[in-house]
């Protein structure tokens, strides 16, 4: 298994934009091959940071998504519609699962 975790620097102002935008996006990431989970995890803390976490069948998988149309689409969109980033940065964090337990 391949975790990505992509950490989103967002304003307090931007937090309900990002949360709608990213809402409307997660049923599509079920119609994705090797995509197992997809969260978006909101900081409790009021800290500016948000989190994408996804989990994937193997890394492959991820970099075929990244490659994908779908990703293009999905990324692309606000460019296109004149939507402005919610996030002012970002930092991606990928993982290799060595051990893993689930009920």
């Amino acid at each position: 298994m391949y975790i990505v975790m992509n950490e989103l620097n967002v304003s307090p102002e931007n937090k309900e934009m990002l949360h709608q935008r990213f809402g409307k996006a997660s049923g599509n990431m079920a119609q994705v091959p090797g995509c197992i989970e997809f969260m978006f995890l909101s900081n409790v803390d009021e800290s500016q940071k948000e989190v994408v976490y996804t989990k994937w069948e193997s890394k492959q998988d991820y970099e075929n998504w990244l490659a994908s149309d779908a990703f293009s689409k999905a990324h692309g969109g606000q460019k296109q519609s004149g939507q402005k980033p919610a996030s002012s940065a970002n930092e991606l964090h990928a993982y290799e699962v060595v051990h893993h337990y689930t009920k």
